[in-house]
């Protein structure tokens, strides 16, 4: 994945997490993803290299969250 592309998704993810109800299960799990997409994307927009693994693991944990959180709103 492109850096700007990288960028735009975590961006896209961040804006997704934040809206997970503060009400929901997955609430808490959201916010420590979030923390961890903010400090790839801030090194990401610096130019640093990320880990790219621990990267994909967050946004897969992200999409995870995101898809649970959606079911659980149901």
């Amino acid at each position: 994945m492109g850096s700007t592309e990288e960028i735009n998704l975590i961006q896209l993810l961040l804006a997704r997490l934040e809206r997970v109800s503060v009400d929901s299960y997955w609430a808490h799990r959201a916010s420590g993803i979030r923390g961890g997409l903010l400090r790839a994307l801030e090194e990401l927009e610096k130019g640093k290299f990320t880990g790219q693994t621990n990267t994909n693991e967050l946004v897969s944990s992200a999409f995870t969250i995101l898809t649970k959180a959606a079911r659980e709103k149901r």
